[in-house]
């Protein structure tokens, strides 16, 4: 069989889309469509069918993906150790989506090696979305991610380290100053950032221990919670590695969660479509060198 009938293949399977797909394979919709009858033929099944604006796969192309799938990867890669990518010299466009807690811990240093090993190289980042996350990766709409929130499908994840969450305060919050237990911290107003990732299994493990936590507010960005704690009777749960710093500078304090919660893992995660596989590997680890190396101190921002 051509093996552009299976990169096909995958791709539709993927993405869902004809058009889509052929313009992830950079051949026209004709061809696209051509390919996809001749799929059809040899391997006699449909294995594609129209739902709404969506292309739905049979069950034999769902017993198919798996295999087609990884041997296209093992194709792409041996070719790729063949074919050296030459990041001096390329000026593709790479795309990782970030958080607002990734952008101020990880954006400078990974903006630095991949201008100073690629300086011709673009990078953008997107707002990390993990509801989209899945597509986003299985469609190529970006590279790489980093989250802390489970996202499912086989996306070569890579740790970038633990993080433990803490409960963090005002010095002059009246729980500051004794043992912080499971009812009071329960029992307290919260203040909830919105768009840490890492949150998601922070609630479900409290949910196990019996703890729902209805925040008296919410925010988009880390950047306005260290004037709002300040400012009031809230408290909230966050990172420990982003609120260190705060404690040497401002009037706040920190206490561990009461309850035992096992740390999140911060990962780092790559695309899994296979075209343009050496770039993308050398993308992948360029940037997770560049994130292994940030100090805790990078963490937090100016207050």
């Amino acid at each position: 069989m051509d093996l552009n009938l299976l990169r096909l293949f995958v791709a539709l399977y993927e993405v869902g889309s004809l058009t889509v797909a052929a313009q992830r394979l950079f051949v026209s919709q004709p061809a696209a469509s051509q390919a996809l009858a001749k799929l059809r033929a040899a391997l006699d099944d449909p294995l594609f069918e129209r739902s709404g604006r969506v292309m739905v796969p049979t069950r034999l192309a769902d017993a198919l993906y798996p295999d087609f799938s990884a041997a296209l990867r093992r194709i792409d890669d041996s070719v790729s150790d063949a074919r050296a990518f030459d990041a001096a010299q390329t000026r593709r466009r790479f795309r990782i989506a970030l958080s607002e807690l990734g952008e101020l811990a990880y954006l400078r240093p990974i903006l630095r090696a991949v201008r100073t090993h690629a300086p011709h190289a673009g990078l953008d980042v997107v707002p990390l979305d993990v509801d989209a996350l899945p597509r986003w990766l299985a469609q190529g709409t970006v590279d790489l991610a980093v989250t802390s929130s489970p996202v499912a499908g086989d996306f070569e994840p890579a740790t970038v380290k633990p993080e433990a969450y803490v409960v963090l305060m005002a010095a002059a919050h009246p729980l500051a100053g004794r043992e912080l237990t499971l009812d009071d911290y329960a029992a307290a107003d919260h203040i909830v950032v919105a768009s840490d990732s890492g949150m998601p299994r922070i609630t479900a493990a409290l949910a196990r221990a019996g703890v729902e936590i209805a925040p008296a507010a919410r925010v988009n960005h880390y950047s306005a919670l260290a004037g709002l704690l300040l400012a009031g009777d809230l408290i909230a749960t966050a990172p420990a590695s982003f609120v260190a710093p705060w404690t040497r500078s401002l009037p706040v304090v920190v206490h561990p969660l009461p309850v035992d919660i096992p740390p999140v893992e911060v990962r780092l995660l790559m695309r899994a479509t296979s075209e343009q596989r050496a770039g993308l590997t050398w993308l992948r680890r360029t940037v997770l060198d560049a994130m292994r190396t940030v100090p805790a101190e990078n963490w937090a921002p100016a207050v």
